[in-house]
C-alpha cells in the first residue's frame, strides 16, 4: 500500500534538522502533485528553496501559490525580495501588513540596512531590543546588528546619533567576534584607529579559536578581518605590517563580492606602480558587483574617485571634466554631500592639470564665477592657499561665499553655511592670523542658529560655549550660559556641559550652581600633583638657545684695543716682472688694441673696415652733368687688384 504524501511529509518534518532541506523540498514537491492548493506544502516549498539560497525560486513559487499563500507567508516573501536586491518592493509589503510580526521587524530592519537607511535600522533593532526576545541567542544578534548599524551610521557622518554609551568599546564587545568586529569598524569609522587595530585582533584571535566552524568557514570569516586589519596599518603608517597581511589575503577565496572588490582596490592603492596606463588597465579588470550584493554609497564613491585619480595620472583631463561636471549638475548646489564635494574637487584637479600654482588658483577663480555655490571648489581653492601660506585671500574667498549663502536664505544654503565643517575651518584660518574677535563672532553665531534646531552639534556648542567664556561681557556669558544648559539637558552627565555651565554662570548669580558646584572635582584635587615653590623658583618659561644663536653672541670687552690697520694686497699680474716697462694699452679693450688680429673671414673683412690698420679710403669729388652738383666718390688702394665676381 502507497504511503500517503501528506503523513510522510509531516513525519519528515517533525525528524528534520538543518540538514534535510533537500529532502524536505522533494517531500513537499511529492504531496503538491497530489494536492496542488495543499497550504503546508506550498509554504514548505518556499521555506526549504529559502533555506537552499534559491530566492529567485521562493518569490516563484510564492507566485504560483495565489494570493492565499502570499498572505501567510509575509515574512518569506519579504526575505526573498530582500536577498534579490528588490528593496522597495519588499517596503511595500511592511506598509500592507497591519499587524507586524517580530520576525517581519527583523527583516524590516534589514531591508533599511541595506538600502542605507541606518537610522531607521537602528531604531528598529531599538525598539526590539526594549522587548524580551523570543528566540534563542536573539539578544546577541540584535547587538551585532546594533553595532553594525552604529559603524554604518559613522561612516555616513552622522555619528552624532549614535548613543554615547555605545561610541566606546564596552567589554561585552570583546566576548564574540562578531561584536568585536562591528565595534572595531565603528572605531575605525571614527577615525579611533588604535582601539580598532585593538578589537579587530580580538575578533581574529577568537574567530580562530572557534571550535563549532569548519577550517572553511572560519577562511571565510577571517578574510574579511585581515582586509580590514590591512587598511588600518596602512592608516596607521605601519606598512610593513600592512604589507604582511596583504600577502596573506588571496582575495578570490574571498566569498563575498564587494569585500573581494574592496580588498583589490586597497591592494592597488598600496602598491606603487609606475606606469599609470598599466594601473588603469588592471583596475578595469576588477570584476563588477551584481544589484543583489552592490557596495555601499561611501565604498562606491571611493572606488570612483580611485579610477578619476588613475585617469588623471593618465592625462585625460577632458574625460574626467566632462563625467565629473555632469555628476555634479544633478545635485543642487550648496550642498554638504561628501561625495559631491569630493567629485568637485577631482573636476578642479582636471581643470588645473594637477598644479597647485598661481596660475591654478586664478584657473579655478574664474571656474568659480561659473559654480558660485560649489562648495567642494571653494575648499579646494582656500586649501591651494593655505599650500601657498597665503591665508588673507583664503579667508576673504571663505567670507564673501557665506556672504552669498546668507543672502539667499533659503533652508539648504543657511544649513550649509552654518555646517559645522566650514565654521570650524574658517575658525582654523582666523586662529593662524590670531584674530579672536572674529572667531567669536562665527562660532556664537553658528551655535545660535542651531540652538534652535532639533538637531544640534554637541561639538560646535562646547566650542562656542568655551570661546563665548574667555570674553567678560555679560551678555556673551549668558550666551555661554544658553548653549552649556542646552547641553546638559541633552546628557546631564556631560562634565564639560556641567562645567561650562558652573564658568558662566557662577560670576553673576553663585546660587544658581552651588548644588552643581559638588559634582565638580575639586579645586585642591586638581592641583594636588602641582609644586608651586618649583613653579616659582623656575621663574618665567623661555625658549631655549640655539648653539648657532649662543655664537652670535659676544661678551663685553674688557679693554678698548686700537683697531687694526687694513693693508691691501697689491694686484700684479703674474708674469709682472720688476724693471720691465708695462703695456700701455693694457687698459684698453682687446678688440681696440693695435696687436688685435680678428681670426675668420668676416673678422678680417671687420678689420679692413676699420679706421685703425685697415686700408685707407680716399674721396673724390665728382661733377654732375648739367650742374646737377657734386657726388663724393670713394675709392681704395687695391682697387685694381679686386676682380669681378660673376658667372663662368
Amino acid at each position: 500500500m502507497a504511503s500517503n504524501p501528506t503523513a510522510t511529509l509531516s513525519k519528515l518534518l517533525g525528524s528534520a534538522t538543518i540538514e534535510d532541506h533537500e529532502e524536505i523540498l522533494r517531500a513537499a514537491n511529492a504531496v503538491l502533485k497530489k494536492s496542488k492548493t495543499d497550504q503546508d506544502a506550498l509554504r514548505t516549498r518556499v521555506i526549504a528553496l529559502l533555506k537552499l539560497d534559491r530566492y529567485a525560486d521562493a518569490l516563484r513559487a510564492l507566485d504560483d501559490g495565489g494570493d492565499a499563500l502570499s498572505e501567510s507567508c509575509h515574512v518569506e516573501k519579504s526575505y526573498a525580495l530582500y536577498k534579490t536586491g528588490q528593496l522597495e518592493a519588499a517596503q511595500k509589503i511592511f506598509g500592507e501588513v497591519t499587524s507586524v510580526s517580530r520576525g517581519l521587524r527583523h527583516v524590516a530592519a534589514q531591508v533599511a540596512y541595506r538600502a542605507e537607511n541606518f537610522e531607521e535600522a537602528g531604531e528598529i533593532y531599538k525598539q526590539l531590543s526594549v522587548q524580551d526576545a523570543a528566540l534563542e541567542d536573539e539578544e546577541n544578534d540584535l547587538r551585532i546588528n546594533t553595532l553594525a548599524v552604529d559603524a554604518q551610521l559613522e561612516w555616513q557622518g552622522n555619528g552624532d546619533k549614535v548613543e554615547k554609551s555605545r561610541r566606546k568599546p564596552s567589554r561585552e564587545d570583546f566576548e564574540a567576534f562578531e561584536t568585536a568586529y562591528n565595534a572595531a569598524c565603528g572605531c575605525v569609522a571614527r577615525g579611533d584607529l588604535g582601539s580598532g587595530s585593538v578589537l579587530l585582533k580580538r575578533a581574529r584571535d577568537l574567530c580562530e579559536s572557534l571550535d563549532e566552524l569548519t577550517d572553511e568557514e572560519k577562511k571565510a570569516e577571517i578574510l574579511p578581518i585581515m582586509v580590514q586589519q590591512a587598511y588600518v596599518f596602512t592608516k596607521l603608517g605601519k606598512s610593513h605590517e600592512a604589507e604582511t597581511i596583504q600577502k596573506m589575503i588571496d582575495t578570490s577565496e574571498i566569498p563575498e563580492a564587494p569585500t573581494r572588490l574592496v580588498a583589490q582596490n586597497n591592494t592597488f592603492a598600496c602598491q606603487k606602480q609606475e606606469n599609470p596606463y598599466l594601473t588603469e588597465r588592471l583596475f578595469e579588470a576588477m570584476p563588477t558587483v551584481p544589484d543583489t550584493e552592490k557596495l555601499f554609497q561611501y565604498q562606491a564613491s571611493i572606488i570612483e574617485r580611485n579610477r578619476y585619480a588613475i585617469d588623471l595620472q593618465s592625462l585625460k583631463y577632458d574625460g574626467v571634466i566632462r563625467s565629473t561636471s555632469k555628476a555634479i549638475s544633478k545635485v543642487p548646489a550648496p550642498t554638504t554631500s561628501p561625495y559631491v564635494n569630493g567629485l568637485s574637487s577631482v573636476n578642479a584637479a582636471a581643470h588645473t592639470k594637477c598644479q597647485n600654482d598661481k596660475a591654478s588658483i586664478k584657473t579655478l577663480l574664474s571656474l568659480l564665477q561659473k559654480r558660485p555655490n560649489d562648495v567642494g571648489l571653494v575648499l579646494t581653492i582656500i586649501q591651494l592657499y593655505v599650500l601657498a601660506q597665503n591665508p588673507g585671500p583664503a579667508i576673504a574667498l571663505l567670507e564673501s561665499f557665506f556672504k552669498r549663502l546668507e543672502e539667499s536664505a533659503t533652508l539648504a544654503a543657511l544649513n550649509v553655511r552654518y555646517s559645522p565643517g566650514l565654521v570650524a575651518l574658517i575658525v582654523s584660518l582666523y586662529r593662524l592670523q590670531g584674530r579672536k574677535g572674529p572667531m567669536k563672532v562665527q562660532l556664537g553665531k553658528a551655535a545660535s542658529y542651531w540652538s534652535s534646531k532639533s538637531t544640534q552639534s554637541d561639538e560646535l556648542l562646547k566650542a562656542a560655549g568655551l570661546s563665548l567664556l574667555e570674553s567678560s561681557n555679560p551678555e556673551d556669558l549668558k550666551a555661554a550660559a544658553d548653549f552649556f544648559g542646552s547641553l546638559r539637558k541633552q546628557d546631564p552627565n556631560d562634565r564639560i556641559a556641567l562645567a561650562g555651565y558652573v564658568a558662566s554662570v557662577a560670576t553673576t548669580d553663585l546660587s544658581l550652581v552651588s548644588a552643581d558646584l559638588a559634582k565638580l572635582s575639586p579645586v585642591d584635587r586638581l592641583i594636588g600633583s602641582v609644586d608651586s615653590a618649583a613653579l616659582e623658583n623656575a621663574g618665567i618659561a623661555s625658549l631655549p638657545v640655539t648653539m648657532a644663536t649662543a655664537s652670535k653672541k659676544r661678551s663685553a670687552p674688557t679693554e678698548e684695543k686700537p683697531p687694526k690697520k687694513r693693508f691691501r694686497k697689491s694686484q700684479l699680474p703674474k708674469d709682472y716682472v720688476e724693471g720691465k716697462e708695462m703695456d700701455p694699452e693694457r687698459w684698453l679693450p682687446l678688440k681696440d688694441r693695435s696687436s688685435y688680429r680678428p681670426k675668420g673671414k668676416k673678422g678680417k673683412k671687420k678689420a679692413a673696415d676699420a679706421t685703425q690698420g685697415g686700408v685707407v679710403r680716399e674721396e673724390e669729388s665728382v661733377e654732375l652733368v648739367g650742374g646737377a652738383g657734386v657726388v663724393k666718390v670713394q675709392t681704395s688702394a687695391n682697387k685694381a687688384g679686386k676682380k669681378k665676381k660673376g658667372k663662368k
